[in-house]
């Protein structure tokens, strides 16, 4: 058992303290801090009520190092779980290093004035860490984590080599809400309207956002346009599968997203640069987040189902040679919102990020440095999925997608 430290408090931090208040025989004190405490104090108390746990909470900054130090070096957590904006990925990353704690995020960061998602920026902190004794796990929610972990596991299990690779993300989800997103507003808007980049031949190939669209029927939802567009498990999947010809990330959008976003694209709401407004200085995007409905708001509304999977071809382990297998979850939103409150979009990321701290406290995973999901034994992660919520699925299709 170990101590741990969770920062952020919206949707994602919801799920990662309820599912870890459940892992009595792993984790111990939990503390659960924010900017905004009384987001966390309102977490704690439906944690107690759930799970009759009781959860710490604080108040911290965390764009602030200092501010992190000092709660870490309060709180003394064998580990700290990162669920905040990916802004502050370096800033947490810098205040662990500083206090010997482990630590675990779940997607990779970007600056704030510019909508540029790689690896870069925390690949190069594997000294650093290395030196010091810790581990760093990047990515450890859905997509990116478990599509890197499915793919790996095929790869152990399934395939020799793989030589392309889909990865779908479908929210068949309906929340009721004439425009809302289900992660934080502003991450969410600049992920679909950066540049679209997908791996081909070893090397990125960049095309206009939102440019491809291909119909999909996906189980449990039916059929869904999906959208290629970037994002960053391309990026750890191709170092670690240097035989990759192909690789492309989709997701699923209705109409009415698509109408909405437009408009606001057209009328300069989804900038990221400042602009004068009555003599402040203001970020459209960010602007546009705080009217917006709060993804963690959305729970009790929302129906249907999530499908998430990769589909993957390459040479069969066998021998008996290509094949291409299809592996994914369904997971249900009001099975979500009835387990800890929150939608299955949130689900599908605290999840995981409860079972990659997991595999950290019980040693399963361990090393000095910064690590990826595909550097991982896919294996006990897989078995933990089936166990606490996200069971998996995998089939052989005929053959290769033919889009």
């Amino acid at each position: 058992m170990a101590d741990i430290l969770i920062i952020g408090a919206g949707g994602v931090g919801r799920v990662v303290a309820h599912k870890c208040a459940q892992q009595k025989d792993v984790f111990d004190n939990i503390t659960l801090a924010s900017r905004t405490k009384s987001k966390c104090d309102q977490i704690a108390s439906e944690v107690k009520e759930k799970t009759g746990r009781t959860i710490a909470t604080a108040a911290v900054d965390a764009d602030k190092v200092p501010e992190l130090v000092a709660l870490i070096r309060r709180v003394k957590p064998f580990m700290l779980i990162n669920v905040a904006l990916p802004y502050q990925d370096l800033t947490i990353m810098d205040a662990c290093l500083e206090t010997g704690v482990h630590y675990l995020d779940t997607a990779n960061y970007e600056p704030l004035d510019e909508a540029k998602f790689e690896y870069s920026w925390q690949w190069a902190y594997q000294e650093r860490f290395k030196n010091a004794g810790l581990m760093a796990l990047l990515g450890s929610g859905f997509d990116p984590g478990v599509t890197s972990v499915f793919t790996m596991w095929l790869k152990k299990h399934k395939l020799k080599t793989i030589r392309q690779l889909d990865i779908l993300d479908c929210n068949g989800g309906d929340h009721g809400q004439a425009f809302a997103t289900n992660f934080n507003p502003e991450i969410n808007i600049r992920e679909v309207t950066a540049p679209a980049r997908h791996w081909e031949n070893g090397e990125f190939v960049e095309t206009p956002a939102m440019a491809k669209k291909v119909e999909f029927d996906f189980e449990a939802v039916g059929k869904k346009n999906m959208y290629m567009m970037y994002h960053e498990e391309l990026e750890s999947l191709a170092k670690f599968n240097p035989e990759l010809e192909r690789a492309r990330f989709w997701m699923t959008f209705g109409d009415e997203y698509i109408k909405h976003l437009t408009v606001l694209q057209n009328v300069g709401m989804t900038r990221i640069d400042p602009v004068k407004y009555q003599g402040k200085e203001i970020i459209p995007l960010q602007f546009l987040a705080a009217v917006l409905p709060k993804p963690e708001t959305l729970g009790e509304t929302t129906k249907g189902n999530t499908n998430i999977g990769v589909i993957a071809t390459g040479e069969a382990l066998d021998g008996s040679g290509e094949k291409t297998f299809y592996i994914n979850n369904i997971c249900s939103h009001e099975a979500a919102y009835e387990e800890t409150g929150n939608q299955a979009v949130s689900y599908t990321t605290g999840v995981p990020a409860m079972i990659g701290s997991a595999m950290m406290v019980q040693g399963t995973w361990e090393g000095d440095g910064v690590f990826n999901m595909e550097q991982m034994d896919p294996d006990p992660f897989m078995d933990m999925l089936n166990d606490h919520g996200l069971p998996w699925q995998v089939k052989e299709l005929d053959g290769p997608v033919d889009f």
